[in-house]
């Protein structure tokens, strides 16, 4: 689809033996954020790397801002503004001499826009980046990313480091900026708040694979908690969707992908239960760490 700004088809990734990526495919529509989650290990840089072309992939197909990594790289790196996690610069520098000294790398490089970036995050033009704090390093990082006025956005955990209030300092400038600017932004973290008020849609990356996609809301909606005494999980088959099992006294409390439809059965059948929603941590949790295996052992 022509409104795509990025897209992925079964991408595969290894390293020796070692499978990286395997059938990763995900879509993001022109303007929207999506928030890559997953632990540190569960391959989120090494999918950024792969679509920015630094890496080759094994198979698959992608396209970002319209460009083919694997044989437009060049092209590529003019239309995406990329802020990796370990971001280095050079700290004799001040933060105008960085931008006058990037400048002809880029062609489109945008001066002014640069400058306004400085201006917006509150950065001092002349004092030398070893001097400037956290935060304001990886806002001048951000700054210098944008600067070339990039179709999409690749933030790899950019808040890494941060203190809570510099990091939702950071995120108030991203929603602010890039969002209101339509940018398309993939935003790579493992820090679920920070992510969920920005996020247009989640991807859950767990063990190189993408485990669910969708919109914080939608889901919320489908991923909930339940709580059932242990005569029902004992009288009924696991649930499709279930995610984690946990016992509790005489009761057993579980988390399952398409809750309502399970619901519905239950209710149905004449089962009592409790249902919550839960936070976006609960449901990443669930995802990457849960026992759905423990229902078979009650």
């Amino acid at each position: 689809m022509s409104d795509l700004a990025v897209s992925v088809r079964n991408l595969r990734k290894a390293f020796g033996s070692q499978v990286v990526l395997e059938d990763v495919s995900l879509e993001v529509p022109g303007g929207q954020t999506l928030a890559l989650l997953g632990r540190n290990g569960a391959g989120k840089t090494t999918m950024i790397r792969t679509l920015l072309g630094l890496l080759p992939a094994d198979s698959g197909t992608m396209r970002v801002a319209g460009c083919d990594p694997a044989t437009e790289s060049l092209e590529l790196r003019r239309r995406v503004g990329y802020l990796a996690e370990d971001q280095s610069m050079y700290d004799w520098m001040t933060a105008l001499e960085l931008c006058r000294f990037l400048e002809p790398f880029y062609p489109q490089w945008d001066a002014k826009l640069a400058d306004q970036y400085l201006e917006r995050f509150e950065l001092p033009r002349h004092v030398r980046i070893e001097r400037l704090s956290k935060g304001q390093v990886v806002k001048l990082g951000l700054a210098v990313a944008l600067a070339h006025a990039p179709q999409v956005a690749i933030l790899d955990d950019p808040a890494l480091g941060l203190d809570p209030v510099a990091r939702k300092e950071f995120n108030r400038d991203l929603v602010e900026h890039l969002q209101a600017e339509g940018r398309t932004v993939i935003y790579s973290s493992h820090l679920l708040d920070e992510v969920e008020a920005v996020a247009d849609t989640v991807a859950i990356l767990d063990r190189g694979r993408i485990v669910r996609q969708g919109p914080p809301e939608t889901l919320r909606e489908e991923v909930q908690r339940i709580v059932l005494s242990k005569d029902v999980v004992r009288q009924r088959p696991a649930p499709q969707g279930l995610l984690d099992v946990r016992k509790h006294g005489e009761s057993y409390e579980i988390v399952v992908d398409g809750a309502p439809r399970f619901i519905g059965e239950l209710n149905a059948a004449g089962h009592s239960l409790q249902s919550t929603g839960m936070t976006l941590d609960d449901i990443f949790e669930a995802f990457v760490i849960g026992r759905p295996q423990a229902w078979r052992e009650a």
